[in-house]
């Protein structure tokens, strides 16, 4: 069976191409504010490879999913958008209001949590999410802008101070503003995610683009790296579905 897996967040667009259950083909790709338009420029590609089924992760509003689905009918598969739940395979979301929960969030928690584990789930990407789960009881998380868009607001909103694109990849304090900006804005982030996990033992497990890098500097909280965590988490829910 071959299917597609879709992961439409507020940046970027992933897919995953299957096939008894292994990744045969993956790309990311940036949609510019129009996942649509970019899944319209994808679906011949896709049409070509004789799907069987489409799941679904996407942040987007109604108004762009409406737009998506529409253009995935073109492929004449059932299609499975995911969406949060307040108990789902016995896992008992922490939010009050399931809808202001983001899939994506939903998806990685489902991934992992498990009865026998306190698990602190970081996800490195456009936004740095943290998620607490206590056995299979979500508890709420923490959103912090990413290392980018610290950076590129200081740009915004500070006069005088030109910061060129360089890597995130040192502590120390910074002897000049660049250096400073950088090495400030990651010790910020490791600062947040150290504090969180000092609240209660808990297994660190670090997702998305930045999770290697962050967990150089967490090595002491044996960190675990799901590179598709998100993936795992829609597999989880669409055959749950089924």
């Amino acid at each position: 069976m071959k299917r597609l897996w879709l992961d439409i967040g507020n940046t970027r667009l992933k897919y995953w191409i299957t096939e008894n259950n292994q990744v045969i083909e993956h790309a990311a790709e940036l949609h510019l504010q129009s996942p649509a338009d970019l899944m319209l420029g994808l679906i011949q590609h896709f049409k070509s490879l004789n799907l069987n089924h489409v799941g679904i992760s996407s942040v987007q509003d109604k108004k762009n999913n409406d737009r998506i689905i529409h253009i995935l009918k073109m492929l004449d598969v059932p299609v499975i958008f995911a969406k949060v739940h307040a108990e789902y395979s016995g896992l008992m979301c922490g939010y009050d209001n399931t809808s202001q929960l983001g899939i994506d969030r939903w998806l990685q928690v489902l991934a992992v949590a498990n009865a026998n584990e306190n698990l602190c789930i970081v996800s490195c990407g456009t936004a740095l999410t943290i998620d607490l789960t206590e056995g299979l009881q979500h508890l709420g998380g923490y959103i912090l802008p990413n290392l980018y868009l610290q950076r590129n607001s200081l740009i915004q909103n500070t006069k005088g101070i030109r910061i060129p694109d360089m890597a995130f990849s040192e502590l120390s304090p910074g002897r000049n503003t660049i250096d400073a900006v950088h090495h400030g804005i990651f010790l910020g982030l490791l600062s947040t995610i150290r504090q969180v996990m000092m609240q209660s033992p808990r297994q660190l497990v670090l997702t998305g683009g930045d999770a290697a890098l962050f967990a150089q500097y967490l090595h002491d909280f044996n960190p675990i790296i799901e590179p598709d965590l998100l993936l795992k988490g829609l597999k989880i829910y669409i055959e749950k579905q089924a």
